[in-house]
């Protein structure tokens, strides 16, 4: 059910990049899909976007009244409503930590030049939540509330054609006034054109995150990384716990059959015992049909050689979520380059960083890892760069500038510092 890949040298890490690339490259159907849901939306507005959800989803109810979001809450379990809540509190506290480096930089030069840099928060982000997630809601609105976004505006569809109280209390929770129902690729490029946001945050399917890159950086701003469908990479040896390596991988793969979940070990004894252990989890798991779509598409078992395999296996794997399930996971964790997140040691299950740790869980896929971050209060601001030259200033700095402003030919760029200076 699961591939086996034996890392020898130089060919099994051409065969792991391989296996990657099939998983990561698109899918020219879904390309063309999300590009005409897209077109329409932007063309026909509501009318599109209700065309869209009626036939992906049955929906009808898009816009969200108030006494229609409350009387869902309503019936939501006392005990899902504290887990929330204390969820809720480490998140904020974690993320609060992070507003110290959203400061004003300031440096004034001897010629009492003066250069800026400020951070302010976007004005508008719409935030895509999977229907059943109300942890990836707090994951997304936490930061984006903490870095001053004035507004949110909440994308969730519903599941078999209900709406989740706990996304609802959450969005209540978080002030959030503007909620709709819908989901897809139709979602994405109503927050665009019809919510007209001015950046889209949060994980989807592959067509949510096709739309998502279609748009990003025409219309509006996505995240810097990939968000796509989950992942984990389990680094383990003879000493791990069976269980708690088994139970790591399937967690992931019942996200959505697009997930991936990856082994990586030097023990062959564990590959066998791993496979056994974990079609036994599978025949009592409520989704077993989508966790064995994910492990029989995209699982994969990496038995490697030595630590170095190891260290090269991983940073080329890029994975959204790392478990270094080891007791000398030290020895591995400083050498990791890529990995949106890193989970040490047996007592550190990914998942429990999906719901109340405090670290988001919102993280790079598809590689991604190799050049960005997990979502954090940058992503909810930008910077704006503000420059005040003084009479004695723009003459020290102007005239070399002069000199790479001729050196590349730009010679209008020459005459408009000229005109500050009065001795050339």
């Amino acid at each position: 059910m699961i591939k086996i890949i034996k890392y020898n040298h130089r060919s099994g890490h051409n065969k792991l990049i391989n296996f990657l690339d099939q998983r990561r490259n698109s899918n020219n159907s879904d390309v063309d899909l999300v590009n005409k849901i897209i077109n329409d939306v932007k063309k026909n507005k509501l009318k599109a976007l209700k065309k869209y959800e009626y036939k992906y989803s049955k929906n009808k109810e898009i816009i969200l009244s108030k006494k229609r979001i409350n009387n869902s809450i309503k019936c939501l379990d006392k005990n899902v409503k504290k887990a929330i809540d204390y969820a809720y509190e480490r998140i904020s506290k974690f993320h609060r930590l992070q507003a110290r480096n959203l400061k004003k930089i300031k440096l004034v030069d001897k010629y009492k030049n003066k250069l800026e840099y400020k951070t302010i928060p976007i004005d508008s982000v719409g935030v895509y939540v999977p229907g059943n997630l109300p942890s990836t809601l707090l994951m997304n609105c936490i930061p984006a509330k903490i870095a001053g976004v004035k507004r949110i505006v909440l994308a969730t569809p519903k599941i078999n054609n209900k709406l989740n109280p706990a996304v609802l209390y959450a969005a209540k929770k978080l002030g959030i006034k503007e909620i709709f129902s819908m989901g897809g690729a139709q979602a994405i490029a109503s927050l665009a054109f019809v919510q007209k946001v001015n950046k889209v945050v949060g994980p989807g399917n592959r067509y949510v995150a096709e739309a998502k890159r279609q748009l990003s950086g025409k219309i509006l701003g996505t995240e810097t990384m990939f968000a796509g469908a989950s992942e984990i990479c389990v680094l383990a040896d003879k000493n791990s716990d069976l269980s708690q390596v088994a139970t790591s991988l399937v967690s992931q793969a019942e996200h959505d059959p697009d997930s991936q979940c990856i082994l990586v070990t030097k023990d062959k004894n564990l590959i066998k015992r791993a496979l056994i252990e974990v079609k036994q989890i599978l025949s009592d798991l409520p989704r077993k049909i989508i966790a064995t779509k994910s492990l029989r598409k995209n699982g994969l078992f990496v038995l490697v050689q030595n630590n170095k395999q190891i260290i090269e296996a991983i940073n080329e794997i890029a994975p959204e979520h790392l478990e270094l399930n080891v007791k000398n996971f030290k020895k591995y964790e400083n050498q990791i380059k890529n990995a949106g997140s890193i989970c040490n040691g047996p007592n550190t299950p990914m998942s429990a960083s999906d719901y109340t740790v405090g670290t988001n869980h919102v993280l790079p896929t598809s590689g991604s890892s190799k050049f960005s971050s997990g979502l954090n209060l940058n992503e909810f601001t930008k910077k704006i760069s503000i420059v005040t030259l003084s009479k004695l200033g723009v003459e020290k700095i102007g005239n070399p500038a002069i000199t790479l402003s001729e050196f590349e030919q730009l010679h209008g760029h020459t005459q408009s510092i000229k005109s500050r200076i009065r001795r050339n």
